[in-house]
């Protein structure tokens, strides 16, 4: 626990069970304009996925080939997060937001007028990293907008913007591809991204001078605590067994399950749609118990990714399960990333920052596996079972971080130490 300033604290995860005051009803107007932008990343992201053959044909290159759009996108998650967010330490927080949306727009268009497939590469690439600039220094304004008792229940809703964009935005993208063509939708990404950034210059607060008097040394510095990196862990599994799973459904479902393959588009809007309200769900309840939300979010997602492997071959069975997996699979994100915001401390642009890079690379890894898996004697129920198996990892930080939460508490109540502010971090 903390000693700075000669008094002792309680720790801060030991009273997130037990916030001090009441969470605000509502929360502020600029959480739902930052869940908009997340929304059009979110959509940006996973449109590529079903407009590839579109995009192959015109520039020229096999499907495979094309699948690298996808594949730098997350590579420029992974690095460009960590990366912009310390670059951009001592910028004013809505003027970075500002300029993530500017990038995000040129890139959009960069991608729309793209002759050659390196330059709708590079394009690609740049708008990650302004993906995951804006994805960072958002999930910190949404927390410090919310105030200490609606932490999670924000970045649930910022969240949620990315789950419904699998829901509605990747759905029509791919739809108005097939009518306006390929660039159609990058267009329609571009605009809408430019006009964000007046709701964000009037919405997003000024910041005080104080707040950036931060160094890049005394960033990394707060990154010592081992509860943020066993946070960060939990973010990693947990992605990387959902979508290891969920990234080889589509053979899962019209050869093991044996549905057309017409339907397995709704079968993954189903999943959105359990992501979107396990995000908001998860984030209401993450204020007030977060590790027991992480611990059962873990386990639920385990216990149904095994349960698909011998239940695949009844369809009503398997697409209730897929949806389910939506919910408890992506469900606790928000509560990781906030735990993450309040053990990091001062480093809390950074902490968010390492959340994206660790759900890419969860889902990078897993995917990777679990495509070998699939081409093993395993077949397509092959990434279910690789999914299990990492999915079920995740129960160990979780577990570790709740059980030193008790232990935490009962040396604190022991010692008669005396609570601090609800949302203090603790540096311990």
């Amino acid at each position: 626990m903390s000693t700075r300033g000669g008094t002792l604290h309680a720790p801060a995860e030991a009273r997130a069970e037990q916030p001090q005051q009441a969470a605000p009803a509502r929360l502020p107007l600029v959480v739902y304009v930052l869940a908009l932008g997340t929304f059009l990343m979110g959509t940006t992201e996973f449109v590529v996925a079903g407009l590839l053959p579109e995009i192959a044909g015109d520039l020229q290159v096999s499907v495979a080939q094309s699948g690298l759009l996808i594949t730098v996108f997350a590579m420029g998650m992974i690095v460009g997060a960590p990366l912009m967010a310390m670059l951009t330490l001592r910028l004013p927080t809505r003027l970075t937001l500002m300029l993530a949306l500017g990038v995000f727009a040129a890139g959009h268009v960069a991608v729309a007028v793209g002759s050659s497939f390196t330059l709708v590469l590079a394009a690609r690439f740049l708008t990650a990293i302004a993906t995951g600039a804006f994805w960072a220094v958002a999930n910190v304004t949404a927390t410090r907008a919310a105030g200490p008792t609606a932490r999670a229940r924000a970045l649930g809703l910022v969240g949620a913007g990315a789950m419904l964009a699998n829901v509605v935005g990747v759905p029509l993208g791919a739809f108005a591809g097939r009518l306006m063509g390929w660039r159609g939708p990058f267009w329609a990404l571009a605009a809408l991204s430019a006009a964000a950034v007046p709701l964000i210059a009037r919405t997003v607060p000024h910041d005080r001078p104080a707040q950036h008097t931060g160094s890049v040394h005394s960033e990394l510095t707060a990154l010592r605590s081992g509860r943020l990196w066993l946070v960060l862990a939990a973010c990693a599994t947990t992605t990387g067994g959902v979508l290891a799973a969920y990234s080889y459904v589509a053979p899962l479902l019209t050869d093991r399950t044996g549905l057309a393959a017409g339907l397995v588009p709704l079968v993954l809007i189903g999943f959105g749609l359990g992501a979107l309200v396990g995000s908001i769900v998860g984030g209401r309840l993450g204020d007030r118990c977060p590790h027991t939300v992480t611990i059962a979010a873990a386990a639920g997602a385990t216990l149904l990714l095994l349960a698909i492997v011998p239940l695949a071959g009844s369809a009503p069975v398997t697409v209730v399960l897929v949806a389910l997996l939506g919910f408890f699979g992506l469900g606790a994100n928000p509560v990781l990333m906030a735990l993450a915001v309040r053990y990091a401390g001062t480093a809390a642009t950074l902490a968010s920052a390492l959340t994206v890079s660790a759900f890419n690379l969860g889902t990078a890894i897993g995917s990777g596996i679990a495509g070998q898996a699939l081409d093993s004697g395993m077949g397509s129920t092959g990434p279910a079972a690789v999914g299990t198996a990492i999915a079920a990892l995740t129960l160990i930080p979780t577990t570790v971080l709740a059980l030193n939460r008790h232990r935490r508490a009962a040396v604190s109540g022991s010692a008669g130490l005396p609570s601090a502010p609800a949302g203090r971090a603790d540096h311990a």
